[in-house]
This record gives structure tokens, sequence and C-alpha cells, in this order.
């Protein structure tokens, strides 16, 4: 599966982003789906994962209530919306392909993607 991430841009503390990973390649529906962010000068962070039917996710606490992971499987596409964005979630954020939601969150992933810049100005 290759995938690609977009939609990463400049925002004001407050605004909101929406982030979208488009997968090529093998099935997508066969994986579940996370996002993860490095900071600068941060180690890799587990941000969200969506299983592969979309009727589970899992966030991090420092996203919970701000951030909403999403999947169109007839797209190839999984989404992060991200709102109430803080100069702390200034990342290049990453999306991965995981056998389970569990796998994604202690930071195994089948395969990864090109990042997308987001940078929020206070």
């Amino acid at each position: 599966v290759q995938l690609q991430a977009s939609g990463g841009g400049l925002v004001q503390a407050g605004g909101s982003l929406r982030l979208s990973c488009a997968a090529s390649g093998r099935t997508f529906s066969n994986y579940d789906m996370g996002w993860f962010r490095r900071g600068p000068g941060k180690e890799r962070e587990f941000v969200a994962a969506i299983s592969r039917s979309g009727d589970s996710t899992f966030y991090a606490d420092s996203v919970k209530g701000r951030f909403t992971i999403s999947r169109d499987n007839a797209k190839n596409t999984v989404y992060l919306q991200a709102n109430s964005l803080k100069p702390e979630d200034t990342a290049v954020y990453y999306c991965a392909a995981g056998v389970t939601i569990d796998a994604l969150y202690k930071g195994g992933y089948i395969y990864w993607g090109q990042g997308t810049q987001v940078t929020v100005s206070s």
C-alpha cells in the first residue's frame, strides 16, 4: 500500500484543518489505519487510529475531543479532522496502515506514508 498524506498548512490557534491520506495498491479496507505526528525536537507520537470497518476508533489523550479520525473505503482514504488546534499540535503528520488499532497505538505499522506539515501559530 502506498500512502500519501495531504491537507496540512499554516493555521492560527483555535483553527481547524482536515488531513487526508490517500492509499493505493493493496486493498485499503484490509487494514486498520492510524495517524502519527512528529513535532520539532520531539519523538514520534501516536495520534489516532481507526479499524478497517470504521466502527472503532482510538485517540491519544492529547487530541481526544479535538481530533476525529474517519475513513471512506470506497475512496481508499482516511481523514483526520483537527479542530481547536494548539501550537503544540505543530508537527509533520503521517498516516500508516497496520494490523490492529492496538498495534498502531504501540507504534507497529505495516505501511508508512509521506507526511504533511501542520503549523499552528499562537
